[in-house]
Protein backbone atom coordinates (compact mmCIF):
# COMPACT_ATOMS: atom_id res chain seq x y z
CA UNK A 1 0.00 0.00 0.00
CA UNK A 2 1.44 3.11 -0.86
CA UNK A 3 -0.08 6.93 0.24
CA UNK A 4 0.42 9.84 -1.81
CA UNK A 5 -0.03 12.05 1.38
CA UNK A 6 3.27 12.50 2.96
CA UNK A 7 4.42 12.02 6.78
CA UNK A 8 4.85 15.85 6.43
CA UNK A 9 1.39 17.04 5.45
CA UNK A 10 -0.42 14.43 7.98
CA UNK A 11 2.28 15.68 11.05
CA UNK A 12 0.71 19.80 9.86
CA UNK A 13 -2.71 18.44 9.83
CA UNK A 14 -2.11 17.14 12.92
CA UNK A 15 -0.48 19.75 14.45
CA UNK A 16 -3.05 22.29 13.33
CA UNK A 17 -5.78 20.55 14.80
CA UNK A 18 -4.36 19.23 18.02
CA UNK A 19 -2.30 21.14 20.60
CA UNK A 20 -2.29 19.08 24.01
CA UNK A 21 1.34 17.35 24.22
CA UNK A 22 -0.12 14.45 25.54
CA UNK A 23 -2.44 13.91 22.28
CA UNK A 24 0.27 14.43 20.67
CA UNK A 25 2.66 12.18 21.92
CA UNK A 26 -0.48 9.49 21.70
CA UNK A 27 -0.62 10.20 18.07
CA UNK A 28 3.36 9.82 17.92
CA UNK A 29 3.11 6.51 19.36
CA UNK A 30 0.34 4.98 17.30
CA UNK A 31 2.16 6.24 14.54
CA UNK A 32 5.49 3.44 15.72
CA UNK A 33 3.07 0.92 16.38
CA UNK A 34 1.21 1.09 13.04
CA UNK A 35 4.64 1.07 11.23
CA UNK A 36 5.69 -1.83 12.91
CA UNK A 37 2.35 -3.54 12.51
CA UNK A 38 2.60 -2.85 9.02
CA UNK A 39 5.86 -5.49 9.01
CA UNK A 40 4.26 -7.81 11.32
CA UNK A 41 0.69 -7.61 10.40
CA UNK A 42 0.43 -6.26 6.64
CA UNK A 43 2.04 -6.14 3.64
CA UNK A 44 5.49 -5.78 4.74
CA UNK A 45 7.72 -2.71 4.76
CA UNK A 46 6.37 -1.02 1.56
CA UNK A 47 3.26 -0.20 3.34
CA UNK A 48 5.38 1.43 6.71
CA UNK A 49 4.23 5.05 6.01
CA UNK A 50 1.38 4.96 4.84
CA UNK A 51 0.21 2.47 8.21
CA UNK A 52 2.14 5.01 10.35
CA UNK A 53 0.21 7.88 8.92
CA UNK A 54 -3.34 6.30 9.75
CA UNK A 55 -1.37 6.26 13.20
CA UNK A 56 -0.22 9.58 13.68
CA UNK A 57 -3.99 11.06 12.12
CA UNK A 58 -6.32 8.83 13.79
CA UNK A 59 -7.40 11.05 16.38
CA UNK A 60 -6.10 14.59 14.55
CA UNK A 61 -9.44 15.92 14.82
CA UNK A 62 -10.41 14.73 18.53
CA UNK A 63 -9.44 17.68 20.46
CA UNK A 64 -11.04 20.47 18.32
CA UNK A 65 -13.84 18.41 17.35
CA UNK A 66 -14.59 15.73 20.06
CA UNK A 67 -18.79 15.48 18.93
CA UNK A 68 -17.53 14.64 15.43
CA UNK A 69 -14.49 13.20 15.54
CA UNK A 70 -13.50 11.13 13.38
CA UNK A 71 -15.45 13.16 10.60
CA UNK A 72 -13.60 15.50 9.76
CA UNK A 73 -10.47 13.58 9.56
CA UNK A 74 -11.99 11.37 7.39
CA UNK A 75 -13.06 14.10 4.62
CA UNK A 76 -9.71 15.29 5.37
CA UNK A 77 -8.27 12.18 4.32
CA UNK A 78 -10.92 11.54 1.36
CA UNK A 79 -10.17 15.13 -0.02
CA UNK A 80 -6.66 13.95 -0.21
CA UNK A 81 -7.27 10.55 -2.16
CA UNK A 82 -6.64 8.40 0.69
CA UNK A 83 -9.80 6.19 1.11
CA UNK A 84 -7.97 3.61 3.14
CA UNK A 85 -6.60 5.89 5.52
CA UNK A 86 -9.83 7.04 5.74
CA UNK A 87 -11.71 4.34 6.40
CA UNK A 88 -9.31 2.44 8.55
CA UNK A 89 -9.46 5.90 10.81
CA UNK A 90 -13.47 5.80 10.41
CA UNK A 91 -13.45 2.12 12.32
CA UNK A 92 -10.66 2.80 14.56
CA UNK A 93 -14.05 1.92 17.16
CA UNK A 94 -15.93 -0.62 17.28
CA UNK A 95 -18.92 1.43 18.35
CA UNK A 96 -19.53 3.07 15.04
CA UNK A 97 -20.33 -0.55 13.72
CA UNK A 98 -17.98 -0.54 10.61
CA UNK A 99 -16.55 -3.73 8.96
CA UNK A 100 -12.95 -4.27 9.46
CA UNK A 101 -12.51 -4.96 5.83
CA UNK A 102 -8.63 -4.88 5.84
CA UNK A 103 -5.48 -5.81 7.62
CA UNK A 104 -4.96 -2.02 8.02
CA UNK A 105 -8.55 -1.66 9.58
CA UNK A 106 -8.03 -3.87 12.30
CA UNK A 107 -4.05 -2.97 12.85
CA UNK A 108 -5.56 0.19 13.61
CA UNK A 109 -8.35 -1.17 16.37
CA UNK A 110 -5.66 -3.80 17.91
CA UNK A 111 -2.78 -0.77 18.62
CA UNK A 112 -4.75 2.18 18.88
CA UNK A 113 -5.92 1.75 23.22
CA UNK A 114 -3.54 -0.34 24.09
CA UNK A 115 -0.09 1.39 22.72
CA UNK A 116 -2.11 4.07 25.04
CA UNK A 117 -2.37 1.06 27.72
CA UNK A 118 1.08 0.42 27.55
CA UNK A 119 2.52 3.79 27.72
CA UNK A 120 0.18 4.80 30.69
CA UNK A 121 1.94 0.93 32.60
CA UNK A 122 5.63 2.99 31.85
CA UNK A 123 4.53 6.35 33.36
CA UNK A 124 4.09 4.26 36.93
CA UNK A 125 7.19 2.19 36.83
CA UNK A 126 10.84 3.85 38.05
CA UNK A 127 12.17 1.67 34.90
CA UNK A 128 9.46 2.87 32.47
CA UNK A 129 9.01 0.50 29.30
CA UNK A 130 13.12 -0.50 30.01
CA UNK A 131 11.51 -3.98 31.90
CA UNK A 132 8.03 -3.63 31.03
CA UNK A 133 6.79 -6.85 30.25
CA UNK A 134 3.22 -8.28 29.23
CA UNK A 135 2.80 -9.79 32.01
CA UNK A 136 2.48 -7.11 34.22
CA UNK A 137 0.35 -5.32 31.39
CA UNK A 138 -1.61 -8.13 31.33
CA UNK A 139 -2.20 -7.54 35.43
CA UNK A 140 -2.64 -3.92 34.89
CA UNK A 141 -6.08 -5.06 32.16
CA UNK A 142 -7.71 -6.40 34.93
CA UNK A 143 -7.55 -3.33 37.54
CA UNK A 144 -10.44 -1.63 36.03
CA UNK A 145 -9.62 1.42 37.48
CA UNK A 146 -5.77 1.91 36.47
CA UNK A 147 -5.98 3.80 33.08
CA UNK A 148 -10.05 3.94 33.66
CA UNK A 149 -10.77 5.74 29.93
CA UNK A 150 -8.79 2.71 28.32
CA UNK A 151 -11.51 0.78 26.79
CA UNK A 152 -10.61 -3.10 27.87
CA UNK A 153 -13.58 -3.98 25.24
CA UNK A 154 -11.64 -2.49 22.36
CA UNK A 155 -8.36 -3.78 23.62
CA UNK A 156 -9.84 -7.11 23.63
CA UNK A 157 -11.72 -7.07 20.38
CA UNK A 158 -8.65 -5.53 18.45
CA UNK A 159 -6.79 -8.38 19.29
CA UNK A 160 -9.37 -11.12 18.31
CA UNK A 161 -10.17 -9.23 14.83
CA UNK A 162 -6.57 -9.28 14.36
CA UNK A 163 -6.02 -12.67 15.42
CA UNK A 164 -2.90 -12.27 18.38
CA UNK A 165 -2.33 -13.38 21.35
CA UNK A 166 -2.71 -10.60 24.18
CA UNK A 167 0.72 -12.00 25.63
CA UNK A 168 2.46 -11.63 22.00
CA UNK A 169 0.67 -8.40 20.82
CA UNK A 170 1.63 -6.88 23.72
CA UNK A 171 4.85 -7.79 23.48
CA UNK A 172 5.17 -6.59 20.25
CA UNK A 173 3.71 -2.94 21.14
CA UNK A 174 6.33 -2.96 24.14
CA UNK A 175 9.45 -3.77 21.75
CA UNK A 176 8.19 -1.33 18.40
CA UNK A 177 8.28 1.73 21.84
CA UNK A 178 10.93 0.96 23.79
CA UNK A 179 13.57 2.32 21.04
CA UNK A 180 11.68 5.86 20.92
CA UNK A 181 11.34 5.54 25.09
CA UNK A 182 13.19 8.51 25.64
CA UNK A 183 11.14 10.44 22.90
CA UNK A 184 8.12 9.29 24.23
CA UNK A 185 8.90 9.75 27.70
CA UNK A 186 8.34 6.52 28.73
CA UNK A 187 11.45 5.67 30.06
CA UNK A 188 10.68 6.28 33.43
CA UNK A 189 12.47 8.05 36.53
CA UNK A 190 15.37 5.64 37.01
Amino acid sequence: MKTKLTRQAAFERLAEWTKTDSLLTHARAVELAMRAAAVRYGPGEEAAEAWGIAGLLHDADYEAWPEEHPARIVAWLETEGEPELAYAISAHYTQWGKEYKSDLDKALLACDELTGFVMACCYLRPDGITTLTPKSVGKKLKTERFAAGVDRHEVAEGMRLLGVEPAEHIQFLIDALRPHGEELGILGKG
